[in-house]
């Protein structure tokens, strides 16, 4: 597996696979890391992620740089990744226990019944490459604290990050089988679901990739998590304030290189402002600088891999020849490495590409819309429904907007992001289940209802009517 610097296409490194054997090893590990990490207490397994999180802040830049180097990320927004991680290692140690504390439910009068939240066993993370330590420690912290082992198979272009995950959380302290980085070719994931000692999988990813693992999962009767594609909404309305909008608009869209499942893709701006907003947008767009990853000026770098740059001019090209209009960009950067200039369309056709596709790399499609109502439509006139985000001066008028979307992020005069404090997942063709918050660290545990009968032999007081009725 080798790893190949996007900015240049030079190779970095090496690393040799896993084959079956070591995969069935890997599992037997994690099996019997298992039998003893979900009889810690939550305070101890929260130390263990306290450290980590340390460990983090202290290597901030070495893990910045070798995800700028790994997929291209530009440096200063690889910095606050690691950091990121650092602090939901850190919510986890603090909040685990209150979040997975036993629930008593006033049942029977003559009954204590309570719901306990009990870890299930080793857990399969298929993660991308976009956000290579943020997406798998946003899956790492809730599921290490709650009890339960980690096998992460990570996209086959990060095996650098991959193998430095692993290595924080074992330098950390954490004991052996409890978290381990698979490098296996995505064709060797349904055995290892099929297995019996798996308890479960998530997966961010690609609509294809989590219908496969979706469908794997079920066939096993074994819960999942799928974080999928996204085609976020991005909605302008009259009373906007246009200067400040477009700039939080240019970096909705083109942070990460726009290669994020929750950027700002479609842009559905009121006509009484459009104008405007296209005007200001563009000047953003265009003040960016593209360049070098490791620069620290640098806002926007090459594209993961070359394909990917491929498969957005594409998309462009399809988009233009149904009608669209060109404002900036819209080719490949030539020389070494996969750039792609920042792009930005409008009059885009409502069956084109850019609109009904998933458009990951930097590009732009604007629409223009007469009111609410057709802005709402709109917004809601795609197959996904991750993020989205509506900006305007009236709080109470954007709040009401942003329950009327479909989508299972909404934001209002701010850009779709995640935060462990909060539930984080889509409704659609953009997934289902939820990670980070109290929702997410009990997606992977038994809820379990636990019913405790008082005075045995005792003539009872309670309502017997419905016993023996499921």
């Amino acid at each position: 597996m080798e790893s190949i610097n996007p900015a240049t296409g030079e190779r970095l490194d090496e690393y040799e696979t896993h084959d079956a054997d070591d995969i069935d090893t890997a599992l037997s590990k994690a099996s019997a890391a298992f039998s003893d990490w979900s009889q810690q207490s939550t305070v101890h397994r929260g130390t263990l992620l306290e450290t980590t999180a340390g460990l983090l802040d202290e290597r901030v830049e070495e893990y910045a740089e070798l995800m700028t180097h790994e997929m291209g990320k530009p440096i200063e927004q690889a910095r606050a990744e690691v950091r990121k991680c650092a602090w939901v290692c850190n919510y986890y140690a603090e909040t685990a226990e209150q979040h997975l504390q036993d629930e008593v439910i006033e049942s029977d009068p003559d009954a204590r019944t309570l719901v306990s939240y009990e870890p299930l066993g080793p857990i399969l993370a298929i993660m991308p490459w976009n956000f290579p330590f943020w997406q798998a420690f946003r899956f790492i912290a809730p599921n290490l604290a709650a009890g339960n082992v980690g096998l992460l198979k990570h996209a086959s272009n990060v095996p650098g990050c991959a193998r430095a995950i692993e290595a924080v959380l074992e330098d950390a302290g954490t004991p052996e089988g409890v978290f381990q980085t698979l490098l296996i070719s995505s064709s060797e994931v349904d055995s290892i679901i099929e297995d019996d000692r798996v308890a479960g999988v998530t997966l961010t990813g690609s609509e294809g990739a989590g219908r496969a693992v979706g469908q794997t999962a079920g066939e096993q009767l074994k819960p999942s998590v799928l974080e999928l594609g996204g085609s976020d909404p991005f909605v302008v309305l009259d009373d906007a304030p246009i200067e400040a909008t477009a700039e939080r608009g240019a970096f909705a869209r083109l942070q990460n290189t726009g290669q994020s499942c929750i950027a700002a893709k479609r842009f559905i701006v009121h006509e009484a402002v459009y104008d405007e907003f296209v005007e200001a947008f563009v000047d953003e767009v265009e003040a960016l600088t593209l360049g070098d990853p490791t620069a620290e000026a640098t806002d926007i770098g090459p594209m993961a891999r070359p394909d990917l740059r491929e498969d957005l001019d594409d998309q462009i090209d399809r988009t233009l020849d149904a009608g669209a209009e060109l404002l900036t960009g819209g080719e490949a950067v030539d020389g070494e490495g996969a750039y792609y200039q920042p792009t930005v369309l409008t009059e885009v056709p409502s069956d084109s590409a850019a609109a009904t596709e998933e458009t990951f790399g930097p590009v732009a499609s604007i629409t223009r819309v007469s009111d609410e109502r057709e802005a709402i439509a709109v917004a809601n006139a795609t197959d996904f429904g991750l993020g989205a985000s509506v900006w305007t001066s009236d709080l109470d008028r954007g709040e009401a907007f942003a329950r009327q979307f479909e989508a299972g992020l909404c934001f209002v005069n701010e850009l779709v992001k995640s935060d462990p404090r909060l539930p984080f997942g889509g409704v659609k063709n953009s997934g289902y289940g939820r990670e980070l918050s109290r929702h997410g660290i009990r997606e992977f545990v038994n809820t379990k209802t636990i019913w405790v009968q008082h005075g045995l032999g005792e003539e009872s007081t309670g309502d017997d009517s419905y016993a023996g009725v499921e």
